[in-house]
């Protein structure tokens, strides 16, 4: 072998060494920018998931903090020293009526009454509230 050949051998083994090597930076730069989009993929569907059951929560947190309020009608028996106040004291809600002087309005209003007086022994429609929470 002459020099030309050994220099030829030469530059063809380095050619190959860079070669192999820029092949496996390559391989390298492709595994890390892989690995990089799985773990943005990942980061997003992380994301996705929280946001969800976040939203989730929200809106039934939002359904079940709705106070409903039903309005019902009861029959009571005027009991010794009762009057429209202690009444109205007893069954008037405060989220519905402005005044127990409104309460009482309309509990005379329903029961035809005119003034204050109301007499042991009879009968009162009176109005109250139930309330629950729904969704």
């Amino acid at each position: 072998m002459n020099g030309n050949d050994r220099r030829a051998d030469r530059h063809r083994y380095t050619d190959d060494q860079r070669s192999e090597r820029r092949i496996l930076h390559n391989r390298l730069r492709r595994q890390r920018e892989m690995r990089k989009h799985l773990q943005m993929f990942l980061a997003t569907l992380c994301l996705i998931a929280v946001c969800s059951f976040t939203l989730s929560v929200f809106r039934s947190n939002a359904k079940n903090d709705v106070d409903v309020s039903d309005k019902y009608y009861k029959s009571i028996t005027i009991m010794k020293h009762d009057t429209l106040w202690s009444i109205a004291e007893q069954y008037m809600d405060d989220a519905h009526y402005d005044s127990i002087q409104d309460y009482i309005a309309e509990v005379r209003q329903m029961n035809s009454i005119s003034g204050d007086s109301i007499r042991y022994g009879e009968y009162l429609i009176v109005p109250y509230y139930v309330s629950s929470t729904g969704g």
